[in-house]
C-alpha cells in the first residue's frame, strides 16, 4: 500500500514537473496572415480583403464576438471547456468506445485540442497524431488563458470554402459583423466548423446538411437552457453572397496598407450613388471615347470624405482601373481661377461688377488665348470668372503677383514640386499639376469661408492635428461662391444651389468640374490615366453634366449661407459697375467689402449737349435755342478699342465745338502708364530691343505723345502701344495726352548677351 502511494505521489510530482516544464508556444502559426477590413462611417463593413494565402481570415477579439456565438459553439463543441485542462478524459473515453463499437457517440476532441490541430497542422486520425494533439492541447492550456484559447479557435476554425474564423464568416455568410448576429445566425455559424465542406452555405443547393445540423443544435439549446424568444422553429439557411464586400477599393488599398481594421469616413449609401452615377454616365458616353472618371465627395465643415471613387472600374485593365485617380496629379485647367479672383477681391482690386479687359494681350513672351480663341472685350469680373476667360485671369494673377498666388496655393495644401518661377503666368491656367484631393481641399476651404489649410479626413478615428487659419476672408469666399452660382440650362447645370467651376487641361487630356452645394463639395474628373487626349474632354460639355447629375442623385440638403457681417450689398450702375449717378439708367445689386472694394461714382454716363444746327457738342446748356440734351457712355479710348475689336461698338458723343474744346482741355484724369513698369528691370537683346509703351487715358483723348528723357519717341492712339527701340540705361519715360496732362515713370534697361 505504501509502495502504491509512493508511485502515485511520484506520478503526480512527475506530472506537475512536466506540466511546469512544458515549453511556451504561440497561439497562432508564424505563417498566418489576416484579412483586412474597412468599415464605413456607421461601422458597417465596406471592404474585406483576402489574407496572404488566399483565404478570408479576419482577426476578431473575443469581446467583439456575440455571446450567442460563443455559447452555441461551446454547447456544440465542448460543454466542459471552462473546467478541463485541455483534454476531457470522459469525452476521450466515449470517443474510443464509439470507435471500437462502430457507433458515433460524440467526438473526443475539446476546443483546445481542435485549436492544437489547426495551430500545428496535425494529422489526428492516427494514434501518434492523437497523442501529439493531446500534448499540444496541454501545452496551450499551460501558457494561455481560456479566453485566449477560445478567441484563437474562433479566429482559425474553418467555416466553409476559403472562409476561416467567425469574423470573416459572419461578414460573408450573414452580411454583418460577429458582434451583430442574431441568435439563429449564431446557431447556424456554430455548426459549420464540425463539417465545413458538407455544411458550407451554397447558393445553388438546398443546404440540407446545414439545416439538419442547425435544427439539432437548436433543440440542444432549448433543452439545456432557456433560449431567448426567436423564431427558431424553421431551419434558417445561410446563402453564399453574390460577392464579398469590395466597395471603395482605391480607398481601402490606401487605408489598409498599415492597419488591419479601419473605420473610414465614407457613407456607404453615398459611395454607391456616386459609383453608379459614374458608371451610368460612362455607359452613355462611351461612343465618344469617354471611358473613365473619378469623383470625390466631401462634407466641408468636418472635411470628411463621404465618397471616394478612384476610377470608373477598378478591375478593368483597359482603363488602368487600379490607378487611384484621387491621388494622381493632373493639370486642373481653369479650376484654380476662383482663387485668383478671391485674392483680387481681398486685395481691393475688383468687386464682382468691376469691368475687366478680355482682349488680346502679351505678358512679356507669354501670349495667352481664350479657349474659344475669341475675346469678349470689357466684361464684369463675375462674368469673366463664370465664363472662364483666360486674359482677365492672367491679368489679375499678375496684379496679385505670382509669388503671392503660388504661396497661397502652397499654404492651402497644393504640393508644388518646383518654385513659382517655373510656372510663371501659366499657373492660373493649369500650368501646374494638382491631385483631385488637393483640388477638393481648395474648394472645401472656399465652402468653409476661407479657413485652411487642413487635410481631408479619410479615417474617422484619426486625430486631426493640422492648424486652421484663414487664407481668405469670409467676404471674399462668399462673393466668389456667388459669382460661381449661375445655372446653365443648356448643359443641364440647372441647380441654382450649386456654385461650380470647370477646367479643361491643355491638349484635351483632363476635364474637371468642382461644385459646392451647401455644406458639400463634389469634384469629378474625366480623362484617361494614360494621358491620351480626346476632343470630347471639354469640361463644360462633359464634366459639368456629370457633376450636376451626381448632385441630383445624391439629393443633398442645402441651405444658402448667410451674407457675412463684413459684407454689404449695394446698388451699382449695370454698365460701369460703379456707384450710380442720376444719369445711370440701369442699376443692379452687387456685393461690396467696405473699405476694401474699389468704388467711385460712375464716370461713364455723362450728360451731353448738342447743337442741332452744327451737330457738335457744346460745353454746357448755355440757353441757346435748338440745344439738345442726351446721355452718352463716355468710355476711355482703350475701352472703346476693346469694344470695337470684340464687335460691340458703342455710340460715341459728337466732337466738341472749338470753344468748348478749349474749356475742357484740363478736365478729367491724367493718363496712367501701364507699360513699362517701374518695378521691373527690362533686359534687351541685340535681336529684340523694343519695349512696348502703353497707357490708359481719359475719355475723349485721341492721341498721346511719348518721351524718353528729352527725346521725343512718337505719337500713338491711347488704345495702341508704341514700340520704343530702347538702349541700356536709366530712363524717365513720360506720356502726354492731347489735353496737356502727363504722367511719368523711371525705367532701368540693361543689355544681355
Amino acid at each position: 500500500m505504501k509502495r502504491l502511494l509512493r508511485v502515485l505521489v511520484c506520478l503526480i510530482l512527475a506530472t506537475c514537473i512536466t506540466w511546469l516544464l512544458l515549453p511556451r508556444c504561440e497561439l497562432y502559426p508564424e505563417s498566418v496572415t489576416w484579412s483586412r477590413v474597412m468599415l464605413d462611417r456607421d461601422g458597417d463593413v465596406l471592404h474585406l480583403t483576402l489574407a496572404g494565402d488566399g483565404r478570408y481570415r479576419l482577426k476578431t477579439p473575443l469581446k467583439e464576438i456575440h455571446e450567442d456565438v460563443i455559447g452555441a459553439t461551446l454547447t456544440h463543441e465542448d460543454r466542459w471547456f471552462r473546467w478541463h485542462p485541455g483534454v476531457n478524459p470522459v469525452s476521450l473515453m466515449r470517443g474510443m468506445i464509439g470507435l471500437v463499437a462502430g457507433q458515433r457517440l460524440g467526438g473526443g476532441s475539446t476546443v483546445t485540442m481542435q485549436l492544437a490541430r489547426l495551430r500545428f497542422g496535425l494529422r489526428t486520425r492516427s494514434l501518434m497524431g492523437k497523442c501529439e494533439q493531446i500534448f499540444r492541447a496541454l501545452q496551450l492550456e499551460r501558457h494561455h488563458s481560456k479566453d485566449e484559447i477560445l478567441e484563437a479557435y474562433l479566429n482559425l476554425a474553418p467555416y466553409g470554402g476559403n472562409v476561416e474564423g467567425v469574423g470573416a464568416a459572419s461578414i460573408l455568410w450573414c452580411g454583418k459583423q460577429a458582434g451583430e448576429l442574431s441568435l439563429r445566425e449564431a446557431v447556424t455559424l456554430s455548426v459549420l466548423p464540425q463539417s465545413p465542406a458538407r455544411r458550407r452555405p451554397r447558393a445553388d443547393a438546398d443546404n440540407a446538411h446545414l439545416a439538419a445540423a442547425q435544427v439539432r443544435l437548436i433543440r440542444e439549446l432549448q433543452q439545456e437552457r432557456e433560449v431567448r424568444s426567436d423564431p427558431l422553429d424553421e431551419a434558417f439557411t445561410l446563402r453564399a453572397p453574390v460577392q464579398p464586400p469590395r466597395e471603395a477599393p482605391h480607398l481601402a488599398r490606401r487605408l489598409l496598407k498599415q492597419e488591419v481594421r479601419v473605420q473610414s469616413t465614407v457613407d456607404s449609401n453615398q459611395q454607391r450613388i456616386v459609383e453608379r452615377s459614374l458608371a451610368d454616365y460612362i455607359s452613355r458616353k462611351r461612343e465618344v471615347g469617354i471611358e473613365n472618371a473619378c469623383a470625390l465627395l466631401v462634407h466641408a465643415p468636418s472635411r470628411e470624405v463621404l465618397a471616394y471613387a478612384g476610377s470608373a472600374r477598378f478591375l478593368s485593365s483597359d482603363i488602368h482601373g487600379q490607378v487611384d485617380g484621387i491621388t494622381a496629379r493632373r493639370s486642373p485647367g481653369s479650376a484654380l481661377k476662383p482663387f485668383i479672383y478671391a485674392m483680387a477681391l481681398d486685395q481691393g482690386l475688383i468687386h464682382p461688377r468691376s469691368l475687366v479687359s478680355d482682349m488680346k494681350a502679351s505678358f512679356g513672351s507669354y501670349n495667352p488665348e481664350n479657349f474659344d480663341r475669341g475675346f469678349a472685350g470689357p466684361i464684369t469680373a463675375a462674368d469673366a470668372l463664370f465664363r472662364s476667360r483666360n486674359i482677365p485671369a492672367v491679368t489679375l494673377a499678375q496684379q496679385v503677383t505670382l509669388d503671392r498666388l503660388y504661396s497661397f496655393l502652397k499654404h492651402a495644401g497644393v504640393a508644388f514640386p518646383k518654385p513659382a518661377s517655373h510656372y510663371g503666368l501659366a499657373l492660373p491656367l493649369g500650368g501646374a499639376e494638382v491631385s483631385m484631393e488637393e483640388l477638393a481641399s481648395l474648394y472645401v476651404m472656399l465652402a468653409n469661408g476661407g479657413e485652411g489649410p487642413q487635410r481631408l479626413r479619410l479615417d474617422k478615428n484619426a486625430a486631426d492635428s493640422t492648424e486652421m487659419r484663414p487664407l481668405l476672408t469670409q467676404e471674399a469666399a462668399w462673393l466668389v461662391r456667388e459669382m460661381l452660382r449661375q445655372p446653365d440650362v443648356e448643359l443641364g447645370a440647372d441647380d441654382p444651389a450649386v456654385s461650380w467651376k470647370t477646367g479643361t487641361s491643355h491638349g484635351f487630356r483632363d476635364a474637371w468640374a468642382a461644385g459646392i452645394r451647401g455644406e458639400y463639395v463634389l469634384v469629378v474628373w474625366i480623362g484617361n490615366f494614360s494621358g491620351k487626349p480626346n476632343p470630347a474632354f471639354v469640361a463644360r460639355e462633359c464634366a459639368a453634366p456629370l457633376l450636376f447629375e451626381t448632385f441630383q442623385r445624391l439629393n443633398l440638403p442645402w441651405k444658402k449661407a448667410p451674407m457675412p457681417a463684413g459684407l454689404r450689398e449695394i446698388e451699382v450702375c449695370a454698365i460701369s459697375g460703379q456707384l450710380p449717378t442720376p444719369l445711370c439708367q440701369h442699376h443692379t445689386r452687387c456685393g461690396f467689402i467696405p473699405g476694401v472694394s474699389p468704388i467711385q461714382p460712375c464716370q461713364i454716363h455723362q450728360e451731353v449737349f448738342t447743337d442741332a444746327t452744327s451737330g457738335l457738342r457744346a460745353r454746357c446748356d448755355d440757353g441757346r435755342p435748338g440745344l439738345k440734351r442726351d446721355i452718352y457712355e463716355c468710355w476711355p479710348p482703350d475701352m472703346l478699342a476693346l469694344f470695337r475689336q470684340a464687335g460691340l461698338p458703342r455710340r460715341e458723343p459728337p466732337a466738341f465745338e472749338a470753344d468748348a474744346k478749349l474749356m475742357v482741355m484740363d478736365s478729367g484724369n491724367a493718363p496712367r502708364i501701364t507699360s513699362p513698369r517701374e518695378s521691373l528691370v527690362y533686359s534687351i537683346r541685340e535681336s529684340q530691343k523694343s519695349i512696348p509703351l502703353s497707357s490708359e487715358a481719359a475719355p475723349g483723348v485721341k492721341k498721346v505723345y511719348w518721351f524718353a528723357g528729352p527725346q521725343f519717341l512718337g505719337t500713338a492712339s491711347p488704345a495702341e502701344p508704341l514700340m520704343w527701340p530702347a538702349s541700356p540705361g536709366k530712363w524717365t519715360v513720360q506720356v502726354l495726352d492731347d489735353r496737356g496732362r502727363s504722367a511719368s515713370c523711371r525705367v532701368n534697361v540693361e543689355a544681355v548677351e
